[in-house]
């Protein structure tokens, strides 16, 4: 075959362009430090590239994101719980020194300001949130867990589901007319013939519910019965505690003198029970077969419209139906079906959801940030101060009455009203001592229950720091596999530069010395040589 000087000049050119595409990929490559730019370029560097990108994103969504939103969350959860601990822990120190008889009326007025505000912050901490996310409510993120202003157009119809448990035992001291005593009636009407005879104490059996200053409708009171179906007890009336006419001497003394009687006290939210209803309460007994259903269970729906600012709000615990009134054109309260609102309903039939927020913090790894206001903020540590605030503040009440008597005692010179003044101070002595017991007794039994919230109070706390222990852990974890993905993302993607860098250079003096043996070879013709 015969080789022409065409032939060699295209055959340069071919070569020469192929030095100068290698001279453009290695450039590209300098400047992007990328092996391929195109999927066609290395197909299994391609398809292993985005499975690497895609497990980098995927650990630093976990690592970057996740972890630290789930760490937040835990800690800010945490620093709640302790402040809530260390408030139970104060109120506990307050009740074991209202415990001790031999205290003056004024240290008793200390503590019960003392254990008043504290009762009013126990439940602020609850109302904890982290970016616009209530941290104790559940999946009720956007509603805080106490009332944050006083409320009074929304009615709540409570069902509170109670074992036996939740019946106690009170004493209530009746001071009869001595309660009417004053500076200037002392000689007259019912308050002159006042003695010791007229002091007594009742005890009465009860259920304290959630909330005190309820509605005047009459609760509905249910049990199961031997054949565990539910029954109905039937409420016979509504008082207010200092009630005297209605239920006399008082509801509490009625109460415990009529068996078949069942009383609300409006202004303490207590359920005052006589002996025959005890008594079918507490003949009731679980069946072990039945999963769903508590045949121990007492429920008592009442109503409850007034609601102080720092209240919590039902909803959060209770199967109860919030009814909001609003006024139409005749100045009625009234209610549409918008206006109606069902929670937790599920709730009488045994199902209890665990309203557990979880957070995805690594491949096929969650872990739960969030903790339940069930698990520490119990309804139950205000209702126990309201007790104890009651009890402290009667003894000082009968102190400071106490004095009073005395004093007058020491101006008056007529004899009759001497031997009268006499009387009333043998009566309040009495009545005092019956409520110093009482009080004592009350403070005895404050201190376990406020004990027992402050162990589930820690019980939380520890519970938040074990799953942040456990989320340091992970956290270390994606830590180590984001650097492994990055590791072998890079070698997989990146270039060696220095490699390209000598490839690049090998490839520049090719193709200029390309150039140059062309240039001669282009110069000779045929005609040289004729």
């Amino acid at each position: 075959m015969r080789i022409t000087n065409k032939i060699m000049q295209r055959n340069a050119l071919t070569n020469i362009n192929g030095n100068k595409e290698m001279q453009d990929n290695l450039t590209t490559q300098m400047s992007t430090q990328k092996k391929i730019n195109r999927a066609s370029d290395d197909p299994v560097v391609a398809i292993r590239a985005l499975r690497l990108r895609s497990n980098v994103t995927e650990v630093s969504q976990y690592y970057s994101k996740n972890i630290p939103d789930a760490r937040s969350w835990m800690q800010i959860t945490e620093d709640a719980l302790k402040n809530t601990a260390s408030i139970v822990t104060n109120m506990i120190e307050q009740v074991t020194k209202g415990s001790n008889g031999d205290l003056t009326s004024s240290d008793r007025k200390i503590i019960v300001e003392q254990l008043q505000a504290l009762s009013d912050e126990v439940y602020a901490t609850g109302d904890a949130s982290f970016a616009g996310r209530y941290v104790f409510t559940g999946y009720r993120t956007d509603t805080a867990l106490s009332f944050q202003s006083k409320s009074t157009d929304t009615t709540y119809s409570i069902t509170e589901q109670l074992s036996r448990d939740a019946i106690d035992s009170v004493t209530h001291v009746n001071m009869g007319d001595l309660s009417g005593w004053t500076n200037s009636n002392y000689t007259t009407g019912a308050v002159a013939a006042v003695d010791e005879t007229q002091i007594h104490t009742a005890d009465v059996y009860r259920i304290r519910l959630a909330y005190n200053e309820l509605d005047g409708a009459l609760p509905k009171i249910e049990y199961y019965d031997a054949t565990g179906t539910m029954q109905a007890i039937n409420a016979t009336g509504v008082a207010l505690s200092t009630d005297t006419t209605t239920y006399a001497p008082d509801p509490y003394t009625y109460v415990s003198q009529n068996p078949g009687e069942v009383i609300l006290l409006q202004d303490t939210g207590e359920l005052l029970i006589g002996k025959d209803t005890y008594d079918t309460l507490m003949n009731t007994k679980d069946d072990p077969t039945t999963s769903l259903v508590n045949e121990a269970e007492v429920r008592i729906t009442y109503d409850k419209t007034q609601f102080k600012a720092e209240d919590l709000r039902p909803e959060h615990y209770y199967a109860c139906t919030a009814t909001t009134w609003v006024v139409d054109s005749d100045g009625n309260n009234t209610a549409t079906a918008d206006k109606v609102i069902d929670y937790n309903q599920d709730y009488l039939e045994g199902i209890v959801e665990k309203q557990s927020i979880e957070y995805d913090v690594g491949f096929n790894q969650t872990i739960k940030v969030n903790s339940t206001a069930d698990e520490s903020y119990n309804l139950g540590i205000r209702r126990e101060i309201d007790d104890l605030v009651a009890a402290l503040q009667n003894v000082v009440n009968l102190e400071d009455l106490k004095t009073s008597i005395e004093s007058k005692i020491a101006s008056t010179t007529d004899p009759a009203d001497l031997e009268i003044l006499n009387n009333q101070l043998t009566a309040a002595d009495k009545a005092l001592s019956y409520a110093k017991d009482t009080c004592q007794k009350r403070f005895e039994r404050g201190i376990t229950a406020l004990q027992g919230h402050l162990d589930a109070t820690s019980l939380a706390i520890t519970g938040v720091g074990t799953r942040s222990s456990k989320l340091e852990l992970i956290e270390q974890r994606m830590q180590n596999q984001k650097t492994t993905f990055e590791t072998l993302k890079s070698e997989n993607e990146d270039i060696d530069i220095t490699e390209v860098a000598i490839q690049l250079s090998s490839a520049e003096l090719t193709y200029e010395a390309a150039l140059t043996a062309t240039g001669k070879l282009v110069q000779n013709t045929l005609l040289q040589y004729i």
